[in-house]
């Protein structure tokens, strides 16, 4: 009659079961999307705007290669700022948006960017848009904030509509201080910020290459800076 087999000693049994292990393809975990703060001013007259920015976000989500995930930031009233979780449906950031007021107030792009900067310092933050029309705050503080937000890696894509003179310097030095892009657009043009906000989504998902494929995507290309040898 056979012997029954002698079990090996457990550190042999360990080393064995380690080399198997070994031989497994490692299960990664699926990428997070990008993460994009998507800031509206919402004073005032700006409830045209608001609406059509509600109507064209989801161009952001179709151009998004890798993935991405919106929070919606916006100001309005005397001191009143509201910020949503990141959303990664277009569906539910538009009902987000949807019913939101414009009110009127001053701006508060200094709050914005702060906020910005405590999400980035959270987890990467792949890009800020903001559109707005005016400022009325001081510049100083505002351009460092910027400053901050481009050395943690988060350019700011700077919308600007209509084309105050005063916030002109101020709107360009944002998207300049923090390594991002500045344009302009008509609200009788709805084409142009479709586009623009396309192009942002694009460059927060899959960086200059995914900006690069889209047409008429050369304007905000050019101020981005040149990618580090």
């Amino acid at each position: 009659m056979a012997k029954p087999p002698v079990p090996a000693p457990a550190s042999s049994a360990v080393t064995a079961f380690l080399q198997k292990a070994a031989g497994v393809p490692a299960l990664r975990a699926a990428p997070s999307p990008a993460r994009l703060l998507f800031a509206v001013d919402a004073t005032a007259s700006r409830q045209p705007t608001w609406d059509r920015a509600c109507h064209l976000q989801a161009g952001m989500f179709a151009e998004a290669p890798g993935g991405i995930a919106v929070s919606l930031a916006f100001y309005r009233g005397h001191g009143e700022f509201h910020a949503t979780p990141f959303l990664a449906d277009a569906r539910a950031l538009a009902a987000e948006m949807t019913g939101v007021g414009c009110r009127g107030g001053h701006t508060q792009i200094l709050r914005l960017l702060r906020h910005a900067e405590a999400e980035a310092s959270r987890a990467r933050l792949h890009a800020l848009v903001f559109v707005g029309d005016a400022v009325e705050e001081e510049a100083g503080p505002i351009l460092a904030a910027a400053s901050r937000l481009g050395a943690r890696g988060t350019p700011a894509f700077v919308f600007q509509e209509g084309d105050d003179p005063l916030a002109t310097p101020v709107l360009r030095g944002i998207a300049r201080q923090s390594g991002g892009a500045w344009a302009p657009f008509d609200h009788r043009s709805p084409g142009t910020l479709a586009a623009l906000l396309r192009g942002a989504a694009a460059f927060a998902s899959g960086g200059r290459a995914a900006l690069a494929r889209l047409p008429g995507a050369a304007a905000l290309l050019a101020q981005l800076p040149a990618p580090r040898a």
